[in-house]
């Protein structure tokens, strides 16, 4: 019987990363370069293995293979086979990220036989002044934005985001963006690792050497006339569910729980919870599943109806 899985945290160091997924999300590292910690991933040679209950040890490569439509739900096998549509991960940026964007499904596609990398963020926790680059600041052209990366001015037109907890953002491919330093949040994106850096705030790595950039393929990936609405306005008081983000790809909702609450799965697809405040026990036809702050638990399509009680927690609900 299928039950809800809670997966290994893949931890990946990075020269921007700190301490945060250790000391406020409990991430098993000691590194001081904590970057990313990956809750839920099928990108090859990062395949999620299960941690808890009798499959433990399990791949999610596996669970996929054996059970197929009674983990993924019927319209995601038939979409995408036995590879899993989501990554699912926590980020903590230390100092700022590289100023990048991402490629559509076509070009991925073409360029990588990958999908395009769409995705999203949740703000879990923000030191003062921390910021998001997400777009420009003015209306944007080709030939501005190669001008000014030319001159070495990229700066002067980007869009600088003053963020705290709880701020969210939606990402579609082809918009300039960077994780600014000091803030900690989740993200939401399609399984793809395909990242076009263009500008790296001039640093190098403890040997010297400055990370390569991808300006000449980035170009190709832009889209200069995206409408700038990236920031998600949402009401939410303190229960129930509230959207964020619904496209193509996957359904983003917080859930805040203060007691007992029932869920019922018309989705037609897996669930995933991701925990950024608080803790809840998940109840499965009487199978418990603990869920703290940071960690992540995948509730298989076929399982339809479950609860979930608490003191106080704040979920992210995600689902295709």
């Amino acid at each position: 019987m299928l039950y809800p899985f809670k997966f290994e945290p893949i931890i990946k160091d990075k020269i921007w990363g700190g301490q945060k997924l250790q000391q406020l999300l409990n991430k098993p590292t000691s590194s001081y370069e904590a970057g990313e910690s990956w809750e839920l991933s099928d990108v090859e040679g990062d395949t999620s293995v299960v941690s808890n209950g009798a499959m433990a040890g399990t791949s999610l490569k596996s669970l996929m293979e054996l059970h197929t439509t009674d983990l993924l739900g019927h319209k995601n096998f038939k979409q995408f086979g036995t590879k899993f549509p989501l990554l699912i991960k926590f980020i903590d940026a230390k100092a700022d990220l590289s100023v990048q964007l991402h490629p559509n499904d076509a070009l991925a596609k073409e360029r990588h036989n990958s999908f395009g990398k769409t995705e999203m963020w949740y703000v879990v926790q923000a030191d003062s002044d921390s910021n998001l680059i997400v777009g420009f600041n003015q209306p944007m052209t080709k030939e501005l934005y190669l001008e000014k990366l030319e001159a070495k001015t990229l700066e002067s037109i980007l869009n600088f985001d003053k963020v705290e907890a709880g701020d969210t953002y939606f990402i579609e491919v082809g918009r300039i963006h960077a994780i600014g330093a000091g803030v900690l949040l989740a993200e939401i994106q399609q399984t793809s690792d395909i990242t076009y850096r263009v500008y790296d705030w001039d640093r190098v790595d403890s040997k010297g050497n400055h990370r390569e950039l991808h300006n000449d393929i980035a170009i190709e990936a832009f889209d200069f006339d995206m409408p700038e609405n990236f920031r998600v306005n949402y009401s939410h008081d303190s229960k129930g569910s509230t959207e964020l983000v619904s496209c193509p790809y996957f359904t983003t909702n917080i859930v805040e729980v203060n007691s007992l609450i029932s869920i019922e799965n018309n989705h037609d697809s897996f669930m995933i919870y991701m925990c950024v405040e608080g803790s809840a026990t998940f109840d499965v036809q009487g199978d418990l599943t603990e869920l703290s702050k940071g960690q992540t638990v995948l509730i298989p399509a076929s399982l339809k109806s479950f609860s979930i009680s608490t003191n106080h927690a704040k979920l992210l609900e995600v689902y295709i």
